[in-house]
Parts: structure tokens; sequence; C-alpha cells
């Protein structure tokens, strides 16, 4: 059953396909939704004339900065990838993964696949995945910089670039990490941390930072990791960051 905010938009623009078309995406897509996914509300507001609050009143209260709500959504999903990314996943992450929250859009379904891959593992068989994937003897099947996913080296200008712009905002790396900071895990969480403000910077560094550091290689990155020979678990990692990209830059560009 459809709730109310949905049927509202439908009944707006006058049919499921109407409504499909203006968000450019297929009608069996809105078909099957019971409610306005997350990542598709601004659009689906943007489309209708329906309000956030009315499409999904569960994540947009009225009188609610949803800027904010839809930045800690965000950043909640940039420091997924970064701890999937940062560290073998254990025991209770995999616990974890299982009870994530899915819906009948791109990311929801990559989000469920990604749940039941980690019901179906373990802690050892993840992190022998991600040794063979990011470590290896000499080097891993993968390797997720900026640096070599641009140039085809590692420590080069992009990283040099990154490096001018964090030193800008005032942002070092930890001491004792030994990863340079164009790593996928380490720009998701300089993402992650941006967007739930525990980064102090000026309005529109999440954009920049983007778009300069992260967009140009890192859809590539997720690609490769969900084709990737050592990949099972670390395959729907891929799908997930792959999608979610896809779905930030679209966001970004639309008009502001």
């Amino acid at each position: 059953m459809r709730d109310p905010g949905l049927n509202e938009a439908i009944r707006v623009v006058g049919g499921v396909s109407e409504l499909a078309r203006r968000i450019g995406i297929s009608q069996p897509s809105v078909s099957n939704w019971t409610q306005v996914p997350a990542e598709r509300v601004v659009a689906v507001e943007e489309a209708t004339g329906v309000s956030r609050t009315a499409l999904r009143p569960d994540l947009y209260a009225e009188g609610a900065d949803s800027a904010s709500d839809v930045d800690a959504v965000r950043s909640r999903q940039y420091a997924l990838l970064a701890t999937l990314l940062g560290r073998a996943a254990d025991a209770d992450l995999l616990s974890r993964l299982t009870k994530l929250r899915a819906d009948a859009s791109p990311l929801g379904l990559a989000h469920a696949a990604l749940s039941e891959s980690a019901g179906k593992t373990d802690a050892e068989r993840v992190a022998r995945e991600y040794f063979d994937l990011f470590i290896g003897l000499g080097r891993g099947e993968l390797l997720p910089y900026g640096s070599y996913y641009l140039t085809g080296f590692l420590h080069e200008r992009p990283l040099a670039r990154l490096r001018e712009d964090l030193r800008l905002l005032g942002i070092e790396r930890a001491e004792g990490n030994v990863e340079p900071e164009d790593h996928a895990a380490i720009l998701c969480e300089i993402m992650a941390g941006l967007l739930d403000r525990r980064l102090a910077a000026p309005a529109g560094t999440d954009q920049r930072i983007f778009e300069r550091h992260i967009e140009p290689w890192i859809g590539r990155f997720f690609s490769d990791l969900e084709r990737a020979a050592a990949a099972d678990f670390y395959a729907r990692v891929g799908t997930v960051g792959r999608v979610f990209i896809a779905i930030e830059t679209e966001a970004f560009a639309l008009p502001a």
C-alpha cells in the first residue's frame, strides 16, 4: 500500500508514468515504491510541488532544518563506506549490517544485497577477502587511491592538491595513520565529518571536496570493486558505493 505522500505526488502529476518521466527513472521503479525513497524526495518535490514534509514526514518534520536532515543521512552513508573500506568488517559490524534498512530504490536494493551478504559470511572470510583486495603479498588486487586512479601512480599531483585543500581547512592527517589522504576510506571519512559538522568548514565545502577530489575517480574504483576477482562481500560494498556516488553526482549537478 502506498503512503499518503506518494499517493499525493502521483495524483498531482496525473499518474505513475508521468511521475517517473518527470524525475527521469523507469515507470516500474515508481510502481514498486510504497513510499518515496529518501534519495528521491528532493527530486519528487521539485517535479510535483508536493513538499518534502508531506512526502516523507518521517524524515522531514514540520519546522525541522531539512537541509541538516539530508546532510545527516549523507554523513551516515559516507561513514558506513569509510568504515567498510578502512578495515575488514568484524563480527559486530557484520551483525549490524544485517539490520540495514532497505527500500525499492537503487540504493535501498544495494543496502539489501549488502545486508544479505553480511548474514551469509563471517569475519574470518571477510578479513581474508579484505587482505586479498587491498593489502596482498606485495599489493592487493585494487589500489583505492585517487592518485593511482587519476595518474597511474601513487603520491602524485592529485594527492598534493588534496593536501593543500585540507591544509586550508585545518584538516590534518591523524598521527599514526600511514595511509595517504587520497585513500577512498579517508575521503569518505572527511565527507562524513564535513556533513555532520565535526569538521568545521564554510558552506559548500562538501561539494568542493567531492567535485575536486572524489567524483573524478571514485565511481571507477567502486565499479572495479564490484567486479574484482577476490570480491564477494566487498562486491556488494562496491555496489553501495557506486550507487551512492551516482546520487551525489546527480544532486550536486542540480541548479542551486
